[in-house]
């Protein structure tokens, strides 16, 4: 799902590597929304609640590998 979120307050993670080329996160009431930090003014994505904490789930329970 593409929407912009006026207001959006974005963080990096700590986990970036300090040179602009890592994904943004902005929380809003019922949305998460990610964006390219190269590319702040640009497209971003957003996410139901739910299928954003399926998706950290599954991080923390080691899917993805590889990646």
């Amino acid at each position: 799902m593409k929407q912009a979120i006026p207001d959006a307050v974005w963080r990096k993670s700590t986990y970036s590597n300090g040179q602009g080329e890592c994904v943004e996160v902005a929380l809003a009431m019922e949305a998460v929304a990610t964006r390219d930090s190269k590319d702040p003014a640009g497209p971003a994505l957003t996410f139901r609640a739910a299928e954003w904490l399926g998706f950290i789930e599954t991080i923390k329970a080691g899917g993805f590998p590889g990646a």
